[in-house]
């Protein structure tokens, strides 16, 4: 996560107060962008988020690049596929017989980009066709984001630190 720092900007529109750390309360505004500028994720056009450091609701190189910020900092770096949503792992693309999926083929068959869900030790698993054969399909159970490097646009509103 070194490498997040050197290519941090942060535009100070007199920001000030409290900075982000450990247990911080957070409320943002942010946007996800793929490296083509392609906009996956926003809450500019609506309310916005708000998290507290550490819970989870955060991937942890996302997080990593709030510490220190303040409320007025805005911020557009980049995070590597691999702090985001991770790299595409070449054992999570699957190949399984359609005879297991009797349903889906009854309701229509299968086709390319078709998501399904599979049961999972702690919920829920999709996965996504990637490739149909006559008697098998191609899964990938990957994030659909893995392996892409992630824009992360962010404004910092408000910041809440626990009492000392």
């Amino acid at each position: 996560m070194d490498d997040l720092k050197e290519n941090r900007f942060i535009a100070r529109a007199g920001g000030s107060g409290e900075a982000i750390g450990q247990n911080s309360r957070v409320t943002l505004h942010f946007s996800l962008l793929l490296s083509s500028g392609e906009e996956i994720d926003t809450t500019r056009r609506g309310k916005p988020a708000v998290f507290e450091f550490g819970d989870g609701n955060l991937l942890p190189g996302f997080e990593e690049a709030l510490l220190g910020m303040v409320p007025g900092d805005d911020s557009q770096l980049t995070i590597g596929a691999k702090d985001a949503f991770g790299l595409r792992n070449p054992a999570n693309v699957r190949v399984m017989p359609k005879t297991g999926f009797s349903d889906l083929e009854a309701g229509g068959g299968f086709e390319e980009g078709l998501i399904l869900s599979f049961k999972a030790p702690d919920g829920e698993l999709p996965g996504v066709i990637v490739e149909v054969f006559d008697e098998s399909l191609k899964i990938d159970f990957n994030h659909p984001l893995s392996g892409e490097d992630i824009v992360f646009d962010v404004s910092i509103i408000n910041v809440e630190n626990p009492p000392k």
